[in-house]
């Protein structure tokens, strides 16, 4: 059963985490992903283990609610304190089944940007760059994006390309280029789930969150997008899904609306 009252970031932590297949080792990333893994590993994914781009591997979420993943309750029990080096090692391996990445903008062929808004010689917005982001579009074997709905953040062609998704959209892009990663599977957002071809391309709307339209993901959409033959409503978050949530994120830091 599903509760009636839930935040759009709530909705989004639960798809996340069922993205998260049992036994996936997962790099984690901040924020939203770090409660889908929490939700998974409480409940379809329990010997999934969860890789943090500070050195960390725990194989069960933190005990008490993270700032950052490198607070103490993220290292108290940790399976495996290390260098990030390390850790971004396992990842050039294939190791890591699913990674997520957030960002400024995202393009119809999932090439993220966190790198800077606008005209390079003048940009309208100074961004933090890759971190581990560009790391983990690369070998990943897997990865999902998370971003909030806007048409300035969902648009055409990103003003730079940090993280490849699949680069202009043709076959084989990826491999062409050298990637070794498998490529994104999904970008969850605040309205809805945008899904990918299995071999790659342009992404299409899988699915929408109760309460909103075709026409309102449309009009939030940069680009004309692309609609599968039956699109369906996203399943709202279960009970224990929202209590995994609110458990570890009990002040609704990462998951209140703003």
């Amino acid at each position: 059963m599903a509760s009636n009252s839930y935040t759009p970031q709530e909705q989004m932590v639960a798809v996340a985490a069922r993205e998260i297949q049992d036994g996936d080792l997962v790099f984690v990333g901040m924020r939203l992903p770090i409660l889908a893994y929490a939700v998974a590993r409480n409940a379809h994914a329990p010997n999934a283990r969860g890789l943090f781009e500070v050195g960390l591997m725990r194989d069960q979420p933190a005990g008490a609610f993270l700032g950052t993943m490198g607070d103490p309750p993220n290292v108290a029990g940790a399976l495996w304190a290390t260098r990030m080096s390390n850790v971004m090692a396992l990842m050039a391996q294939g190791s890591v089944d699913l990674g997520f990445i957030g960002g400024a903008e995202v393009d119809r062929f999932g090439n993220v940007n966190t790198s800077y808004v606008g005209d390079p010689t003048q940009p309208k917005v100074r961004l933090p760059g890759s971190g581990g982001g560009a790391d983990i579009a690369i070998l990943s074997r897997r990865w999902v994006t998370l971003m909030s709905h806007e048409r300035r953040r969902l648009v055409e062609h990103v003003s730079f390309v940090t993280s490849p998704g699949y680069g202009d959209g043709s076959p084989y892009w990826r491999k062409h280029n050298g990637l070794l990663g498998g490529g994104p599977v999904a970008i969850i957002t605040t309205l809805c789930v945008l899904h990918f071809p299995e071999l790659g391309g342009e992404a299409y709307l899988a699915s929408i969150h109760p309460g909103h339209t075709i026409d309102e993901v449309r009009a939030e959409t940069g680009w004309e997008l692309k609609v599968a033959e039956q699109v369906t409503e996203t399943p709202p978050p279960s009970e224990s899904e929202l209590a995994a949530i609110r458990r570890f994120d009990p002040e609704g830091f990462w998951t209140r609306s703003a």
